[in-house]
């Protein structure tokens, strides 16, 4: 069970390990741009352990992070990094991706600022009309 258990990383050690500090990957995680919190092991439970840890080893309130969750977090700092934006922008880009209304409503904000092209339907109406002339003709 002890080959199992490392594994897994506690918060410090990812900070140190992407060179950026514990308080700033609980922001992010705060913002959701962290893996969702995962239990790698059903620990023992009994006499003995801290009442609410579940017998987890650093109680309820510590995470632990695989080498795939560090991955995770690396790929949302180079993101940050190429394309000079916050945690927060980030996190609402991924907002934005997830849920139909929210891209909804930004894209219409981007079509009403100039910066999302409108519909062509000027085009489609071309298509749709000669579509017809050819249908006619058979």
């Amino acid at each position: 069970m002890k080959l199992l258990r490392s594994l897994f990383m506690r918060i410090s050690e990812v900070a140190r390990r992407l060179g950026t500090s514990a308080r700033m990957l609980r922001y992010r995680e705060d913002l959701g741009l962290l893996p969702q919190v995962r239990d790698p092991l059903p620990w023992p439970s009994g006499p003995g352990l801290a009442p609410g840890s579940a017998g987890r080893p650093h109680g309820p309130s510590h995470r632990q992070f695989s080498e795939a969750d560090l991955e995770a977090v690396a790929a949302a700092l180079e993101l940050e990094r190429r394309y000079d934006i916050s945690p927060a922008s980030l996190a609402f880009g991924l907002r934005v991706l997830a849920e139909p209304p929210v891209r909804a409503a930004v894209a219409d904000l981007g079509r009403r600022l100039g910066r999302i092209p409108a519909t062509p339907v000027r085009a489609l109406d071309f298509e749709k009309e000669r579509a017809l002339r050819l249908l006619s003709r058979g």
